[in-house]
């Protein structure tokens, strides 16, 4: 197999999940400094652990061979899942363009709060997504989180933020709270408020109300106690339909009333 640059990918996929080298290496059944030596290029992959990792990283092995971006654009996925006789789950749609807008939304409205850090951002945003499939059967945005030890992590977050800081945006902040050094975005422009029902404007806001101030391990642990972050498999996408097996801490809908 070809190194060539081949540890720089494994590394970048890495960091743009928010996985530690602890971690991956754990996945792998290797001690770290070993899982080193892959990212810096002194040691070739197995196939099983091209294969494990192209699994973790959620992309094709093809892809992953010819290190290349998977490509991460609007799709429609259809599902369908029963949790009663009058409740059934029916199309999964992923929209990237909506999701920036979302997060020019939570910047302009909690960004400038000393609590909301890159990791209370990737929780908002799995709370605003995964409460608004449970209420109303549809997707706001339609993320894909993926389980790791900080709890949801969207792994389109990173890529979107860095295309936004490139088209001016949004700016990165480096800033202290208290004594952790901690990673900020802010707005330099307002969200195009026209793409949002009136219903998703009110959904985000509640979530906003009731989360955003929570610092990051406060957010984290709440996190850890909800059923799709819980039934995921470690380095694995979150069930969107799990959110309707939620207990009464988390669950956001009255059932007995009908949509």
């Amino acid at each position: 197999m070809n190194l060539i640059m081949f540890g720089k990918f494994i590394k970048q996929q890495r960091t743009k999940r928010n996985m530690t080298q602890e971690y991956l290496a754990s996945e792998l059944g290797i001690s770290r400094p070993t899982y080193l030596q892959i990212e810096r290029e002194e040691r070739e992959l197995t196939i099983s652990e091209a294969k494990k990792l192209a699994s973790l990283f959620d992309m094709s092995l093809e892809d992953f061979l010819a290190v290349k971006e998977p490509k991460r654009d609007i799709f429609i996925e259809k599902k369908t899942v029963k949790k009663s006789d009058n409740l059934q789950i029916r199309v999964r749609e992923k929209n990237l363009d909506k999701f920036k807008q979302v997060l020019l939304y939570i910047l302009n409205k909690v960004g400038g709060k000393s609590n909301v850090g890159e990791t209370v951002l990737h929780k908002l945003l799995y709370f605003i997504d995964f409460d608004y499939y449970e209420k109303f059967e549809e997707n706001l945005m339609g993320s894909t989180y993926i389980k790791n030890h900080h709890g949801p992590t969207s792994i389109e977050l990173n890529a979107i933020m860095k295309e936004m800081q490139e088209q001016g945006e949004i700016e990165e902040v480096k800033s202290q709270y208290f004594k952790y050094s901690q990673k900020k975005y802010l707005p330099r422009k307002r969200p195009n408020l026209d793409i949002f029902s009136a219903r998703e404007i009110n959904h985000i806001d509640d979530v906003l109300a009731r989360l955003s101030d929570k610092n990051a391990a406060e957010i984290e642990n709440y996190s850890h106690e909800d059923i799709p972050w819980k039934s995921a498999q470690d380095g694995r996408p979150l069930s969107y339909e799990s959110v309707f097996y939620r207990d009464e801490r988390y669950s956001v809908r009255n059932y007995d009333d009908k949509l």
